[in-house]
């Protein structure tokens, strides 16, 4: 890590943070209309900050998904979600694409990983996870650009 001090944008620019997370209030309550289970959206969440290694994010959504009833041993293999029979066919398809989100500087949403996904979950789940993902990115990115802490509490 760094010693050098950094903004942080969340209270530099307090009402583009507000609006993120408006946004992000709005996103869920579209994954909530659209038949999304609350933990799959805290799935999709983490999935994307681990992807993004930020700790900050990773700490609160893990919370909050334990919070709401998500085991510990689906929390374990999230990152190896493809390789265990934890995960069922809608959330596999949301967190392959919530993964083809968070990694398009690799080579954009593939025809098959969107496929995949297209496959297991309506049009407005699809879009759903798209709009979750795409959010999560964007908190990854100014909690890690403004190296929120993470401490012992």
């Amino acid at each position: 890590m760094t010693e050098q001090q950094r903004v942080n944008a969340g209270k530099q620019h307090p009402a583009s943070y507000k609006a993120l997370f408006a946004l992000s209030a709005t996103a869920e309550e579209s994954a909530a209309a659209a038949g999304l289970d609350p933990l799959l959206v805290e799935l999709v969440k983490i999935r994307t900050s681990q992807i993004n290694g930020c700790a900050f994010c990773l700490r609160m959504h893990t919370r909050d998904a334990l919070k709401k009833g998500e085991s510990t041993d689906r929390l374990a293999v999230l990152p190896a979600w493809a390789e265990t029979d934890y995960f069922s066919e809608i959330e596999r398809g949301a967190l392959r694409l919530a993964e083809a989100i968070a990694r398009v500087s690799d080579g954009h949403v593939s025809d098959a990983d969107y496929a995949a996904a297209a496959a297991v979950l309506s049009e407005d789940q699809v879009s759903a996870v798209t709009w979750l993902s795409t959010i999560m990115n964007a908190f990854n990115r100014v909690a890690i650009t403004s190296r929120y802490t993470v401490a012992d509490d």
